[in-house]
C-alpha cells in the first residue's frame, strides 16, 4: 500500500503579515471614508483592507493620534458669534481683532493677525 501526501499552501496567506502603511496614507484612506455617500466597507474593499483596520484608523484620527489631510474642496463653512466688548469682559482680556476659537471647555485665542491658514489649522486640530 503506498501512501501519497501533499501539501497545499496558499502563498497569499503566508506572504501576508502586519503591514507598515504610511502615516500620510492612513491618513488619505480615513479622509476618504469621510466623503458624503462614502461608507467604510467600501473604502477598506477598494484599498484591499479589512473596515475594522480602517475604522482603527478613523478612531485614532478622532483621538488626535493620526492627522487627516486638508479638504479638497476649498471652502469650509463654520458657525461664527460675534460678541460686543462688554459681552466678553468677564471672560478676561481680549486683544481688539485677536481670534477666540471655544470648543467645550476648550478656548484658544490666537494673535490678532493670525492668517486663516492658520485659523483654519486650530479650528481642524480641536475638531
Amino acid at each position: 500500500m503506498s501512501a501519497h501526501f501533499e501539501v497545499l499552501t496558499n502563498e497569499r496567506e503566508t506572504q501576508r503579515r502586519n503591514r507598515k502603511w504610511p502615516e500620510e496614507l492612513k491618513a488619505e484612506i480615513v479622509a476618504e471614508t469621510l466623503r458624503p455617500g462614502a461608507t467604510v466597507n467600501a473604502v477598506a474593499a477598494r484599498h484591499g483592507l479589512a473596515a475594522n483596520q480602517v475604522s482603527a484608523w478613523r478612531r485614532m484620527a478622532r483621538d488626535g493620534r493620526l492627522v487627516l489631510p486638508a479638504p479638497e474642496d476649498a471652502v469650509e463653512f463654520m458657525s461664527l458669534m460675534v460678541a460686543s466688548a462688554e459681552a466678553l469682559a468677564d471672560t478676561g482680556p481680549v486683544a481688539s481683532g485677536s481670534v477666540e476659537i471655544a470648543v467645550g471647555a476648550v478656548t484658544v485665542r490666537l494673535e490678532p493677525d493670525a492668517s486663516p491658514e492658520r485659523i483654519a489649522a486650530v479650528v481642524r486640530a480641536l475638531a
